[in-house]
């Protein structure tokens, strides 16, 4: 009994890669040696192959046995280390899911796959924004970055993914592999409350992303828009200021009434009509003719890029690095894609 204790305590501690290799090994070697010793009972490699799986396993149909007794007490050998060893095998197996799950939800794995959006800092704006991305893009996944030991959201969703580290330290963007990141979007800090270190720790991570992906599109929320000028020396694509667009939006739903559900169909897919994006066709010359074509199917054409003058530039030719934008509804803008 000591001695089968003794076994059974050092197949545990085998290291995985050494468990599965041996496991194989003796499952071949047993299926040889069985088939040497009966040919005549179980005809082919196969057949021996299935009987020996379905001992190990402790199924056993009894279609296959073996009659002589050599292959009597073989059987009963391998009744006494394959199944303890398949045993072992399957906890392994099970105990990896288990490590691989805790280890997602601590955010301890890194991430390998492409034209992802990064994501840092949790908060209640970072918990809107994932919702809002997945519901915009069906292929999309998101990445979050923060310090928290445990993920701050679902992420038994595959397209929700937590990075565990430090937004300044290289290693930490490294796991979330944001050289082949389609976007970053750094929120500020919800933990500290002075508004200026906000803006300042906001600069340190922008920094750092900048350094490690100067060509990834970066999106930065600011609190004070006379600190963006400090932001001179670092790549930012856009910024969003938090505080002042918040109190712009109030005073103009005072001064305009409803005016903020406008802002809401515009900004979210929740409501109403949407923004998106349509690239420029061959037959477009003008922007009239964008307009005009865009119209005719249920969508308007406001802007190219960030200029929404569009109204006034009719006649003018549309340039090849053009971006433009329209409003319509989902519906009319899977309709425009079909097209």
């Amino acid at each position: 009994m000591h001695f089968f204790l003794k076994i059974s305590l050092g197949l545990i501690k085998m290291r995985n890669l050494t468990l599965f290799i041996t496991s194989l090994v003796f499952i071949m070697m047993c299926t040889i040696i069985m088939y040497l010793l009966e040919p005549d009972t179980f005809e082919s490699v196969l057949n021996t192959f299935y009987f020996v799986m379905t001992t190990f396993s402790t199924v056993g149909y009894g279609d296959y046995s073996p009659v002589t007794m050599a292959g009597k007490m073989f059987a009963v050998f391998m009744y006494l280390f394959g199944i303890g060893l398949l045993g072992v095998v399957i906890g392994k197996i099970v105990d990896s899911f288990t490590i691989f799950r805790r280890k997602r939800e601590e955010g301890k794995l890194s991430y390998i796959k492409e034209n992802h959006v990064i994501i840092i800092g949790w908060g209640k704006k970072t918990d809107f924004a994932v919702k809002e991305i997945l519901d915009s893009d069906q292929q999309v996944e998101v990445i979050i970055i923060d310090t928290l030991t445990q993920a701050p959201i679902d992420v038994s969703n595959n397209r929700i993914h937590y990075i565990q580290g430090d937004p300044t330290e290289e290693e930490t963007y490294e796991k979330a592999n944001i050289e082949k990141a389609r976007a970053v979007i750094v929120f500020a800090d919800d933990t500290i409350q002075d508004g200026s270190l906000k803006d300042a720790k906001t600069l340190l991570v922008a920094i750092t992303v900048d350094r490690l992906a100067p060509d990834v599109h970066t999106t930065v929320e600011v609190l004070t828009e006379k600190h963006i000028s400090n932001f001179s020396h670092v790549r930012v694509d856009e910024f969003i200021l938090s505080q002042e667009t918040i109190s712009s939006l109030a005073v103009r739903s005072a001064m305009y009434k409803g005016v903020s559900k406008v802002y809401s169909q515009l900004i979210s897919r929740q409501h109403g009509e949407d923004l998106y994006k349509v690239t420029k066709k061959e037959h477009w010359v003008t922007y009239n003719d964008a307009f005009q074509e865009l119209l005719s199917k249920g969508a308007t054409l406001i802007a190219d890029r960030d200029q929404l003058n569009i109204n006034r530039r009719l006649q003018e030719e549309i340039p090849d690095e053009a971006v433009l934008y329209i409003i319509c509804n989902k519906e009319t803008y899977e309709a425009l894609l079909d097209d």
